[in-house]
């Protein structure tokens, strides 16, 4: 019998494997937002979706302390917070194919520095969060992107919990609702959620409510499960996650339940522990989150229709102090940016049981990192 088509067959069927592998594979443009000694900037690499392998980083922008960054819906402008010469606020730029950034212009928040950005869905305005005078800001954007002057809207008040921690207002992050009627920002000097409702023809925000999560446990990001039912919040004081049940309607969240992400035991090994940073898997079944002190990312796994959270994993993130995690697109590999090492390493998330193994080898230099953003171009 001769063999030789059959090898052919077998040959070939390889290579369309392979070719269809390729062709679903995406070489995606990858930010870096970085604060600290050595960093000059955004930074910027491109990371291969189907090997989980990252490019050398090279400086995309340089700027003072582009602490975090957001993208527009479109796809085609980058937003930095960031220190100016004249002091702090928000910088823009045109994303052009390949990940090259070209500024646009910058404005000041008028209210300090800014921890966190978002951009609304309708790419109409963008919101910062002042950690250190507890407010936030409204940028309204033009056609072209640029942003235009900020409206602030102070937070006051104090939890008074945790002494030097809580005793004024801290703006945290900025987030919206999936129908983008609701702004969310936690406030880890408030031990809660402030809720503002959205005008997006003016464009404006007001203050709607308020969702108290634990006290003492300092709030400072949160997300959405993918159906927009439940919100959940990660607390950096103490290391945990508060779960809320949300009233798309009526613009509200109920408290559920709260989850350690570390263990007493675990804790007691450092002498300092935080968390910065939380996940939604975009299957709904797993939520993760940065621990600083412990270095390392907890995996919760997710009950769809309570969402009730249970610790399935602590993985080391292999670098030092995680203030920022981020999933690519897909869902099937975790970044960590290890802000006190000068690195990010690459985590591959098994689809099943959402547990994470590391990319041997899967580690790059970044200054300072403090933000991960995935572009599209």
């Amino acid at each position: 019998m001769n063999s030789l088509p059959l090898l052919r067959a077998a040959t070939w069927s390889l290579s369309f494997l392979g070719l269809l592998g390729s062709a679903r594979a995406e070489i995606l443009p990858v930010f870096f937002g970085t604060g600290g000694p050595g960093a000059k900037g955004i930074y910027r690499a491109t990371f291969n979706t189907a090997n989980g392998k990252l490019t050398a980083a090279e400086l995309a922008a340089e700027i003072g302390s582009p602490g975090f960054l957001a993208l527009h819906p479109d796809g085609e402008k980058l937003y930095a917070t960031a220190n100016f010469s004249g002091g702090p606020g928000v910088a823009a730029y045109t994303v052009k194919p390949g990940g090259v950034l070209e500024a646009l212009n910058q404005a000041p928040t008028g209210d300090g520095g800014a921890a966190h950005v978002a951009v609304h869905p309708s790419g109409k305005f963008l919101l910062t969060a002042q950690y250190g005078n507890g407010s936030t800001a409204l940028f309204p954007l033009d056609a072209a992107g640029r942003v235009g002057t900020a409206k602030v809207t102070k937070h006051p008040g104090g939890s008074r919990v945790v002494k030097d921690r809580q005793d004024a207002s801290h703006a945290h992050y900025c987030g919206f609702s999936p129908d983008g009627t609701f702004a969310l920002v936690p406030d880890l000097g408030l031990d809660g959620i402030v809720i503002y409702r959205i005008n997006t023809a003016i464009p404006s925000i007001e203050r709607h409510g308020f969702a108290a999560s634990v006290p003492g446990g300092g709030p400072r990001h949160l997300k959405f499960s993918p159906d927009g039912k439940f919100i959940f919040l990660l607390n950096e004081i103490a290391s945990s996650v508060t779960t809320f049940a949300w009233d798309a309607t009526a613009g509200t969240a109920r408290q559920l339940a709260t989850v350690p992400a570390l263990s007493d035991a675990a804790k007691a090994k450092e002498a300092f522990n935080s968390a910065a940073e939380i996940l939604m898997h975009p299957s709904g079944r797993f939520v993760y989150s940065s621990n600083r002190g412990h270095d390392s990312v907890t995996l919760y796994r997710a009950e769809p229709t309570t969402a009730a959270l249970t610790v399935a994993q602590v993985q080391p993130v292999r670098g030092a102090f995680p203030r920022n995690i981020n999933l690519a697109p897909g869902g099937e590999w975790l970044l960590a940016a290890g802000a006190d090492s000068n690195t990010v390493s690459v985590h591959h998330v098994d689809p099943t049981t959402g547990e994470l193994t590391y990319q041997t080898k899967g580690v790059i230099n970044v200054p300072a990192p403090i933000c991960i953003l995935f572009a599209r171009r």
